[in-house]
Parts: structure tokens; sequence; C-alpha cells
């Protein structure tokens, strides 16, 4: 019974782990047992999330500095994860960025990138870990999305399009993977307090109506995410795929 609530024995890669939700989903991941490799584009970034997890979990947490807009970089970060680990239990694509603007106000360059890291870097993480997670059976993977996928947020519309095609994603994967032992689910998080949200909640107005919007009249926390990303790839968990999950305080719930 007890290692159905445990990630003992698993291996999982958490792209931009270094800071916000994905910093916090390596935490919760190491304090179920697991071995935890995080990706992010910073040097600095990684090294300091080493040298800090490692105080408590010694051995246990790996770093990679990876683009993984790069189709190089994500091949060298797999044929790494190969050769040290040999298998991949878990897969949870949390990289991501936004340039907040209108639609005309874009240019091609910003459109580029924010479809580029935020949806298609995802779509071939997941097909280049296949092979590692098919290895690994009965293995779990989370995309983290965005309740812009399904909400008018003014997150501007590209991150929107791209977060609602991360959703559409997970259900094609979780069908087609389904046979080989691999889950696919997905979390839309709300407005949560990290490094990529602060701008917005620093500024009042907009977090009047963030709150105005929210029944539990908060912001959420990084933690509050990882949680049930955690959840997700235990073997407690294992008849639930296919599933795109808001995590919001209630704010898609309520209309006013």
């Amino acid at each position: 019974m007890q290692s159905r609530w445990s990630l003992q024995n698993k291996t999982a890669l958490v792209t931009g782990g270094t800071k916000g939700i994905g910093k916090a989903i390596a935490r919760e991941f190491l304090s179920l047992g697991a071995e935890v490799i995080v990706a992010a584009r910073s040097v600095e970034g990684v090294d300091n999330t080493i040298e800090e997890l490692s105080l408590t979990y010694p051995g246990k947490i790996h770093g990679v500095v990876v683009d993984v807009t790069s189709h190089d970089d994500r091949l060298a970060l797999f044929s790494r994860i190969e050769n040290e680990f040999g298998k991949l239990d878990i897969l949870v694509n949390n990289a991501g960025t936004n340039i907040r603007k209108k639609t005309m106000d874009y240019s091609g360059e910003d459109i580029d990138l924010l479809l580029e890291l935020n949806f298609r870097a995802t779509y071939e993480m997941c097909r280049l870990a296949y092979p590692l997670m098919l290895k690994a059976g009965n293995s779990s993977l989370v995309n983290i999305g965005s309740s812009a996928g399904k909400l008018v947020v003014r997150t501007g519309s590209p991150y929107a399009a791209a977060k609602a095609g991360i959703a559409q994603l997970t259900r094609y994967l979780a069908v087609e993977w389904a046979s080989a032992g691999i889950r696919a689910n997905a979390i839309e998080p709300w407005y949560i307090r990290t490094p990529l949200t602060e701008p917005v909640l620093q500024n009042e107005k907009a977090l009047a109506k963030i709150l105005e919007r929210t029944p539990m009249n908060r912001v959420g926390e990084p933690e509050e995410i990882a949680g049930l990303a955690a959840f997700l790839c235990m073997d407690a968990a294992s008849y639930i795929t296919g599933q795109v999950i808001v995590v919001d305080g209630g704010a898609t719930s309520f209309l006013i």
C-alpha cells in the first residue's frame, strides 16, 4: 500500500526545473523518493538548484544545461539520460515563457519563440522520451499547460494557443500510448506565484481583478501544482490518463 503513494526507484526529468513550478515539482518528487534530473538553460540556475537540493537529497538530484527548443540539445539530453539511467519513468514538460501583447503587436520573432518553446519543444520532448519511457514500463508524462488554454486571461494569443495545443496533445498521447504502459496527463494552473507571473501580480489593479475572479481569493503557490504532479505519477493514479486538470482556486467554475 505504501509503495502506491511513493515515487521510490523512479527516475524523473523536469524541464524548467530550476525555479517556480518546475523547482517545486523537483523538490516534491525528491521528497517522495524519486531520482530527479532538472533541465534548464541557465548554467547558474542549474548549479544553484543542484547545490541547494543536494543538501537534503544528496546523490538524488542531477542537472543538465539544455535549451529545449534546440534539436541538438534535446538529442544530447536524451542520449545522456539513456547512458546514465537507462530508462525514464517520468517526464514533466514545464519549460515555458510568455510575452504579453495584443495580437497585432507581436512580431514574427515573438510568435516563433512562444510557439517553439511553449508547444513544439514539448511535442518533441514527448517523442524523444517515448523509447525510454517504454523501456521503464508503467511510466507517466505530465505536461504543464495553463488555464489560458481555455480562458481569455490576457496572457496573449500565441501563449494561449500553444497551451490549448498542449491539452489536445496530451489527450492524443494518452490514447496512442496507453497500450505501451505510458500515461499522459496535463495540469492547467491559474495564476501561481512564480517569476513568470510576478510582473502581473505586482500590478495592484491586475491582482485585484484576479482575486475577484478567484473564489478562494488568493493566487496559488508552486507547491500546490507540485502535489498534483506527484500524485499523477504515482501507482495510486494508475487508472488516470488523458486528463487535463485545472488548478485554479475555483476560477473556471465562477462566472461573474
